[in-house]
Formats: structure tokens, sequence, C-alpha cells
């Protein structure tokens, strides 16, 4: 009995370590490498969590008509590691993002680089598609 519960546990374990993993994706599953963009715009939201920071600005279309773009940066050890805290960007500022367009013509962007409007200070994004 002892064996079983024992297995079980150890089980258990292992399906909730490899949780992490499966919520994770490769940069080639959502973004496109060959579609770069530079887009600039006002930060309105930054959630700073595993596995991927993501934050959102808005952006001024040639027409005139603001868009709400998503741009997912590396995690926030990998963004600590290369420069960044939680008081980097806030919202309100103005950044100018360098990064990869999504696949599925969303306004989703992986992030490559981020530039501090106000200040010119660029820092990579810590993501996968700098990787591969």
């Amino acid at each position: 009995m002892q064996r079983i519960v024992l297995s079980s546990l150890v089980i258990a374990g292992l399906l909730l370590a490899g949780m992490p993993a499966l919520a994770h994706h490769a940069f080639a599953t959502e973004f496109d490498a060959q579609k770069p963009i530079t887009v600039k715009g006002i930060v309105t939201k930054i959630d700073w969590a595993n596995p991927h920071v993501w934050f959102y600005i808005n952006v001024k279309t040639d027409s005139g008509l603001i868009e709400n773009w998503g741009f997912e940066m590396g995690g926030p050890n990998s963004l600590r590691t290369s420069g960044w805290t939680r008081e980097t960007m806030k919202i309100g500022d103005e950044v100018i993002i360098e990064g990869s367009l999504a696949k599925n013509g969303s306004h989703n962007v992986n992030a490559k680089n981020v530039t501090m409007a106000s200040t010119g200070k660029k820092l990579g994004a810590a993501s996968s598609g700098n990787i591969e």
C-alpha cells in the first residue's frame, strides 16, 4: 500500500512539474520572424508575470484611430538579467518597440527591443524570438 501511495505522489509531482512547460510556447508557433515591425505608442498596461511579461500600448494609426497592441517579452528573471526592473516602464510612458508580428494577424508582437522615447534608452526584451 505504501508503495502505491509513494508511486502516486511521484507521478503527481512529475505531472505538476510539467505544467509550466505545457503552457509555454515556441516563438515560431505564434510569431513570424520574417515580419519585423517597429511600433510607437503609449503604455496602457503591464503584466509582469511568468512565463512571459506582456505589456500593451495605444498606437495611433495613419488615419488617426487608436489601436491597442500587445507585446510579449521574456520572463521576469530574464528581463532582470537584461537590466529591467518593474519600474523601468510605467503606464503612460511612450515607447518604441522592434519585434516580430503574430502569425494570426492580431496586434500582438514578440518584442526584440524596447526604447524609452523620453530617454532614448534601449533595452533587449529577453524574448524567445531573440534566440531563434
